[in-house]
């Protein structure tokens, strides 16, 4: 007997598998240890479906059906991650009526992701785009994925009034900025801060993390260029430079130590059941219950909740409604079960918070109006009795509409940011959402009564900026997930930092049980 295991991922887009690897063969043994490696990207905010196949060798031909297929078995990268040591035991499946034994997967994180820089940045000369005074420009950096698109990793913070602004220091991991890869483009975008968050462009450039790493110096001052400038203005030589200060390099601990270590993610959901979302009988409304589609709330829900279920071990995930009248006596409600359980709102899996949220929709009157305080104190509750490091939660609200707390909002988040937890916001429907990106901490730090929030907890994202014309709702979902949760490890690694909380020693690796060779004959 001679095994070995092809593995295989997935396209987002077209579900087609794609060999990525196999292992070497190993002869004489039912219990195979391999040891080759298959070195991957590993990104939270995304589900990366892997499947391994195990063959018995027949032949001397690479092709596969030449061999004996043994089974398979399906899981996500995240789940590997998720398990405790980061260490997956699965059983292995295909032949009906036949016990295919188990596979054990172990997942590793290579050492040059764990570095972090520390830069800075000023500026000279910027275009004035205000009337009446100078810029207030901030910076957004880029990193740039294998198909050519960009994903935000940092923006800094606003600098009032001014063309020549010095930025603020500011931290990143060498993952987030560049996944590790020292030439990949990142490009910079400089903009200028408008209060109503239509935020002027300046201009850009593109650099990489080995350019930045030459520190200050003449290769390290960029021209600011807007291209739409370049191509009308003749004379048009930039809009102002960017030069780096500083580049230090730290090696830290990283998100993964912490979940290997044992840290669970602790996974809720609130939905909005105010009556602008509209009647859920009728098609027009945000929460119809089409049997061929999901909503935007089912689509929103099952994006994200499908990757963070990967990372918490019993699955059973808290889900709650605000905003609507509950049998029997019409109550208004700002934070219910969706089950109909308020000692135990827990939903196994998303498929089990999906089944709530219909059921739901049965049984409740649509109302009013659109609390947020309530929900966020319900999970900061428990994120308070929980300060060793051990549990970390994140918090989904998925609205249609402008939030009626906000004063109260905003003192519920600047209180939950000194707490282990992340809230995200998606936006559904056609309302302007202005107040939620006030709400997303990410260019002006949000404060309550003169006290600002320890830290950037929240992620807001309209879901219309995700619907894909052509009618492709799994990639354009894949993207959605991908930018409400790329923040979450940073986010994490912060709250971490500042209590000083290490990560938990990881199980000792696993070592297969030592099994004596039988040679037929």
């Amino acid at each position: 007997m001679k095994r070995f295991c092809v593995l295989y991922t997935q396209a987002i887009g077209n579900k087609e598998w794609r060999e990525f690897g196999r292992t070497e063969v190993i002869d004489n043994t039912l219990n195979p240890d391999f040891v080759r490696k298959f070195i991957m990207d590993y990104f939270f905010e995304e589900r990366e479906n892997l499947r391994f196949d195990f063959y018995d060798v027949d032949s001397k031909s690479p092709n596969l059906s030449k061999h004996d297929f043994l089974g398979q078995m399906f899981c996500t990268l995240g789940e590997i991650v998720g398990s405790q040591g980061s260490r997956l035991e699965k059983s292995i499946v295909g032949i009906p009526g036949k016990k295919c034994g188990t596979v054990i997967v172990t997942a590793e994180e290579l050492g040059c992701c764990r570095d972090s820089v520390l830069m800075q940045f000023c500026a000279n000369k910027l275009d004035k785009k205000d009337f009446f005074g100078k810029s207030d420009p901030f910076l957004v950096f880029h990193r740039s994925n294998e198909d050519g698109s960009f994903t935000i990793c940092h923006k800094t913070e606003v600098v009032k009034n001014t063309l020549n602004p010095v930025w603020q220091a500011f931290k990143i991991s060498v993952r987030a900025l560049c996944n590790g890869d020292y030439d990949r483009t990142i490009k910079v975008e400089v903009y200028d801060w408008d209060r109503d968050g239509s935020h002027d462009f300046i201009g850009e450039f593109t650099t990489s993390y080995r350019e930045l790493s030459r520190g200050q110096s003449q290769f390290n001052v960029y021209e600011v260029i807007n291209p739409k400038k370049k191509g009308k203005k003749k004379k048009y030589v930039n809009s102002g430079t960017v030069t780096l200060l500083s580049f230090l390099i730290e090696t830290e601990v990283s998100f993964l130590d912490y979940i290997k270590g044992g840290t669970q993610i602790n996974f809720t959901v609130a939905i909005d059941f105010t009556a602008s979302n509209g009647n859920p009988s009728q098609p027009t409304s945000l929460h119809y219950m089409n049997p061929y589609q999901l909503n935007a709330y089912g689509m929103a829900l099952r994006a994200v909740g499908e990757i963070i279920q990967d990372y918490d071990s019993d699955k059973m995930f808290p889900a709650l409604g605000f905003g609507a009248r509950l049998p029997p006596d019409g109550r208004v409600s700002h934070e219910f079960a969706l089950n109909g359980n308020p000692q135990n709102p827990y939903c196994h899996g998303i498929d089990g918070v999906m089944e709530a949220y219909y059921r739901s929709l049965k049984s409740v009157q649509l109302y009013g109006p659109t609390n947020f305080a309530p929900v966020i104190n319900h999970v900061a509750r428990y994120a308070a009795s929980v300060k060793d490091g051990s549990q970390y939660f994140v918090l989904l609200i998925v609205t249609d509409g402008v939030i009626s707390d906000m004063a109260q909002t905003k003192e519920s988040i600047v209180n939950a940011s000194k707490l282990p937890m992340s809230i995200i916001i998606v936006g559904v429907g056609p309302a302007e959402f202005d107040a939620m990106e006030e709400l997303d901490g990410d260019v002006v730090r949000i404060s309550s009564r003169g006290r600002f929030a320890e830290r950037d907890i929240v992620q807001f994202v309209p879901f219309r900026d995700y619907i894909d014309r052509s009618g492709n709702h799994v990639l354009s979902m894949a993207r959605l997930a991908k930018d409400v949760l790329a923040e979450i490890p940073e986010q994490f690694l912060s709250y971490m930092r500042v209590r000083g909380i290490k990560p938990s020693p990881a199980p000792p690796p696993y070592t297969p049980p030592i099994h004596v060779l039988q040679t037929q004959i």
